[in-house]
């Protein structure tokens, strides 16, 4: 009587580490490239919050910079985080009846080079810089 053995051949342990292998190689590549582009929420979240507290400082101090009667929420100069800590938010322009936002990526979201930065001023102008569109970065597309 012959002995039966049970278990996988070296070859087919072998096609099975190259298929998962493959598998790999492209899921690890698409993962990282969605959780950079799910990031860009936290960019855009945080400057509509910030734009609504500068909005709202301006209807009821009629000036976007600090008043003595109500804080805006930025001094010229200064600069916040994002949310999730994904982007710093700066003050290129803070006067009295205009301002525009900034964010810029930071830590690992700088490997984001389709969506670098993210702005927005006091009319509502959207833009972006990096090698996607403002459009596609803003969502709007």
């Amino acid at each position: 009587m012959r002995n039966a053995q049970r278990g996988f051949t070296m070859i087919e342990l072998v096609v099975a580490m190259t298929v998962i292998g493959i598998l790999v190689a492209v899921a690890i590549p698409s993962y990282n490239s969605y959780t950079l582009k799910s990031h860009r929420t936290d960019a855009i979240r945080s400057l509509t919050s910030l734009r609504q507290a500068l909005e709202r400082c301006y209807s009821q101090n009629f000036t976007y910079v600090n008043a003595v009667t109500t804080p805006c929420p930025a001094a010229p100069g200064t600069a916040v985080l994002s949310a999730n800590n994904y982007y710093s938010i700066t003050y290129p322009t803070l006067a009295a009846t205009s301002y525009s936002l900034l964010a810029t990526a930071i830590g690992i979201q700088t490997k984001d080079g389709a969506c670098a930065t993210f702005t927005i001023d006091s009319t509502g102008k959207q833009a972006s810089t990096g090698t996607g569109t403002t459009q596609t970065c803003w969502g709007s597309n």
